[in-house]
């Protein structure tokens, strides 16, 4: 490793294959936790090249344990996280109504590192059973057309790494990672990145694969659509600028999707929007997300996609879809 701060510190870059071998040593221990949290310092002061996300990539998605849903058309919807906007947990209900408009998702997430609450935070809260047991993610994915994926289960390569990132309390590199490395592989992913470098390089690399993909950015930094102003989007067709006029609906204020300041807070805000008890701002922030998944799924237009999203919202099937998982849970 000091080979390899030494090479870092004087602005030199890894190649693919040297990128994942760190990542492999970072998993059987080799580096101390001094170590590991220099390496990860390098990379809040640079970019991450090409080349690099694609070897943290591949030593992660190696390294973790496989849930085979390839029989079905699977989605993820996922943020980098790292935005510093502390909404509420937008992705995750966008999941849920994506879910109830009959589109299976696997749901990749995690305890928040950056933000109050993380996704996993708010199925821990609400009593959603995290496993990596194929058996229950297929009965989750039949019954309440959603899995959650909590990833400290399915990358056990990361155990070392966990308590670091909770200690620096910022976003690393492997914010960027957790959206590219879901153990289902799902064929079609939704992802927000927090920055439009990032964007780009998403884009590079999801065009090298099969997956149909939309990637999300918006101009005023957060990871997902939040209505506050114009979205840069990239997907396999095409390179686009969305408005909430896209969506036909009105520009909304940062203060209106704030997230709650405990994971409980957060919590309740999630269920009342699934109960229908969402502010306009809410629900329409929520099926916006959602329409994007389900045209990409669907390849449907985002108008339709929207339309799909706040039926589902307001039929109470995005909510049944919370309720049956939380009955498997039991």
């Amino acid at each position: 490793m000091k080979n390899i701060l030494n090479r870092l510190i004087n602005h030199e870059q890894l190649t693919r294959e040297e990128a994942r071998n760190v990542l492999v040593h970072i998993s059987e221990g080799t580096y101390n936790t001094s170590q590991i949290a220099a390496f990860l310092t390098v990379y809040m002061m640079r970019s991450v090249s090409i080349e690099e996300l694609e070897g943290f990539r591949d030593a992660l998605l190696d390294l973790c344990l496989k849930v085979d849903v390839s029989k079905y058309n699977t989605i993820d919807l996922c943020g980098t996280g790292g935005d510093g906007k502390n909404t509420f947990n937008i992705s995750t209900l966008a999941s849920f109504i994506t879910a109830g408009a009959g589109v299976k998702v696997t749901k990749h997430g995690n305890y928040g590192v950056s933000s109050i609450s993380g996704s996993s935070n708010v199925m821990e809260q609400l009593g959603i059973t995290f496993s990596n047991n194929s058996e229950f993610l297929i009965r989750c994915l039949e019954e309440a057309n959603i899995c959650i994926l909590h990833a400290p289960l399915f990358h056990p390569a990361m155990k070392n790494v966990a308590h670091i990132r909770h200690d620096l309390g910022v976003k690393t590199f492997f914010n960027m990672l957790g959206p590219m490395v879901n153990p289902a592989f799902p064929k079609n992913q939704l992802v927000g990145v927090f920055n439009l470098e990032l964007a780009r390089k998403y884009g590079y690399l999801y065009q090298k694969g099969t997956k149909r993909y939309t990637i999300l950015h918006a101009m005023d930094g957060y990871d997902e659509i939040a209505l506050t102003g114009p979205v840069k989007m990239i997907s396999n067709t095409t390179e686009n600028i969305l408005t909430p006029e896209t969506f036909g609906v009105s520009q909304i204020k940062p203060s209106e999707i704030f997230g709650g300041e405990t994971v409980k807070a957060s919590a309740k805000i999630f269920t009342e929007i699934l109960k229908g008890n969402g502010t306009t701002a809410q629900n329409n922030v929520v099926c916006a997300n959602a329409a994007l998944a389900i045209a990409t799924v669907k390849k449907c237009s985002i108008q339709t996609g929207f339309e799909k999203a706040n039926e589902s919202l307001a039929s109470g099937k995005a909510l049944k879809s919370l309720n049956l998982l939380q009955t498997i849970s039991k």
